[in-house]
């Protein structure tokens, strides 16, 4: 258990909390009112301690197109980086696998902190490659559903992690695209057909959006890191147990197996 002290300030004891439920992959109850952020300053002070309290690197980064004045991003943790054709273990939802298909946008250089803005060309010539990606989702709370969205934020905005698949051949690099048909498949039947469409129009805005915020923040994005900016299909579930693909189009496919942890 991740020890706190009376001296800590109440966002290191709701980190310390967090992070103990991401070392032991557990939920439990919503925060006690004292400890829950009042607001997204207070949030994100409490997502940016969580890594360093758990042991985590950060691999990769979500997040999505500001709205109604909520931001949305959130890091993904290194230990629950998964690659295709994996056996991967998580916490259902209902008894279901909860996934969102998206793009992922790796990162060739770094975008460290400076004075100067990020402009579009800068983050366009960072990136060095793409893939399919599902993020897994879920919550370190037991009732998501009765949680703000501070206490989200604070606790990394649903994400348990990420599958990274095939990569997407050149002549879609810079021109991804905003629609793409997802079929999810298991060996006996098609059991969902989505008509997949990008929620923010552009796949790369999101990511434009996320390297001058964490520049404004002090913070930046590194070589190597992946960037997933939002689902084409929606969370749908699939089952656990068996092997499942889920097709992008003509981009590629992704085989992998879900296992309750």
């Amino acid at each position: 258990m991740t020890s706190t002290s009376s001296s800590d300030s109440p966002q290191q004891q709701a980190a310390a909390e967090l992070a103990q439920r991401h070392t032991q992959q557990q939920r439990g109850e919503r925060l006690p009112l004292s400890l829950r952020p009042g607001s997204i300053e207070d949030a994100l002070q409490i997502q940016v301690l969580v890594p360093s309290l758990s042991g985590e690197t950060i691999a990769g980064w979500k997040c999505g197109i500001p709205s109604d004045g909520r931001v949305v991003l959130a890091p993904i943790f290194a230990s629950r980086v998964f690659k295709n054709d994996s056996s991967i273990s998580l916490l259902p939802l209902h008894g279901m696998a909860r996934i969102e298909p998206e793009l992922a946008f790796v990162l060739g250089q770094d975008l460290p902190p400076r004075e100067a803005a990020y402009g579009m060309q800068d983050v366009d010539q960072a990136v060095s490659a793409c893939h399919i990606a599902l993020e897994l989702i879920g919550s370190r709370y037991l009732e998501p559903e009765t949680a703000e969205y501070t206490e989200h934020l604070a606790d990394g905005l649903y994400n348990q992690g990420c599958v990274l698949g095939p990569q997407l051949a050149s002549d879609y690099l810079g021109n991804e695209p905003s629609l793409i048909n997802i079929e999810i498949q298991t060996q006996a039947q098609t059991i969902q057909q989505l008509r997949g469409e990008h929620p923010a129009g552009f796949p790369r805005q999101p990511l434009y959006w996320l390297a001058e915020f964490l520049r404004s923040q002090g913070m930046g994005l590194r070589q190597g890191q992946f960037v997933i900016t939002g689902s084409y299909a929606g969370s749908p579930d699939v089952p656990l147990h068996v092997p499942v693909s889920v097709r992008f189009g003509k981009l590629g496919v992704m085989q992998l197996q879900f296992k309750p942890r």
